[in-house]
């Protein structure tokens, strides 16, 4: 089966599954939420390659992203798909596109948007850089987006829902994404065609610093010489934002068992009590993945009132649901 066809039977398969929250745009390979569109509300949009699943389809649905557009595994969407979700979301009052900062998919969704205002729709674009691998010698805007993606597209969604304008929606997914940092690591990397994994570690080996496409690590760290939570978390703990509260997502890079990846959550979370680091909210589980790659990427995130409240909003999607 040829990979485009795997990756539009696969979000067929989400949208049967989906119990009417959602649709599916076949010929745009685009996820729609049943209640796109409507009148006077602004529309939320996200998207990127397959191969990240549950991301961004499984997130589609009230309260969160009204469409997901998706491209090949590893590959962004095109401008068209993109801007066909954009058309579809506009009810009127603008849509937000939230973006990983990769550069494919940034040139894509501004592409997209520069289409999208020659006919008529008024677009904020935001853009997610909250990998804290090579911050040392990265500028801001070649940083990766990594986990903090799915508070950004709560945030969004839930001011979206309560009629939010345009500016203010945009406005609150940009400070959502301004508190976020995330780290991964890895074993191995994701295996793609018929060449293996993309990166593979000795026994006693790890990756850090790992991508969400096959990318190895910053350091290669030895198991026996260092705690991989505590590698992985000390410098997320130096460079957080001072709040009161934090949320802290755990997810599992496709080919990690629950059971450790539920584990590695325990562990992150006895590093940050023992600091002081007072989590209220969490995620863990596979929610944002690289196929299957053997690994985990965590995410801290500062939560204040609004954050917070925008969190708990109502949400109703395969993934999140309260």
């Amino acid at each position: 089966m040829a990979p485009d066809d795997v990756v539009r039977d696969s979000l067929a398969g989400v949208v049967h599954a989906g119990g009417g929250r959602v649709v599916f745009d076949k010929d745009h390979r685009v996820v729609l939420s049943a209640t796109a569109g409507q009148r006077g509300r602004v529309g939320v949009v996200s998207g990127g390659g397959a191969g990240h699943e549950p991301l961004h389809a499984g997130f589609v649905g009230p309260g969160m992203l009204d469409a997901a557009a998706v491209g090949e595994i590893f590959t962004s969407p095109n401008p068209e798909q993109i801007l066909a979700a954009i058309s579809a979301t506009d009810g009127g009052a603008g849509v937000v596109l939230i973006v990983k900062n990769y550069v494919g998919d940034v040139m894509n969704f501004e592409m997209a948007a520069e289409l999208a205002a020659t006919e008529g729709h008024e677009v904020s674009l935001v853009i997610i850089a909250d990998d804290l691998a090579g911050r040392n010698f990265l500028a801001p805007d070649q940083r990766r987006g990594l986990g903090g993606t799915i508070l950004v597209e709560k945030v969004a969604g839930a001011m979206a829902r309560d009629g939010a304008g345009l500016e203010e929606v945009a406005r609150a997914a940009r400070h959502a994404a301004a508190v976020c940092v995330s780290h991964g690591m890895a074993v191995t990397g994701p295996s793609t065609g018929d060449n293996g994994p993309s990166f593979t570690t000795k026994d006693d080996e790890f990756e850090l610093g790992v991508g969400i496409h096959g990318e190895p690590g910053t350091e290669l760290c030895r198991i026996a010489q260092t705690n991989p939570v505590e590698k992985l978390l000390f410098p997320m703990v130096e460079a957080l934002p001072a709040a009161d509260a934090y949320l802290l997502i755990t997810s599992g890079l496709g080919g990690t068992p629950l059971i450790e990846v539920s584990h590695f959550h325990a562990k992150a979370m006895d590093f940050l009590a023992k600091r002081n680091i007072n989590v209220v909210r969490h995620l863990v589980g596979e929610l944002i993945t690289c196929l299957d790659a053997d690994g985990v990427t965590c995410t801290l995130a500062g939560l204040d009132e609004h954050l917070l409240d925008a969190w708990d909003a109502a949400v109703d999607t395969a993934v999140l649901s309260w």
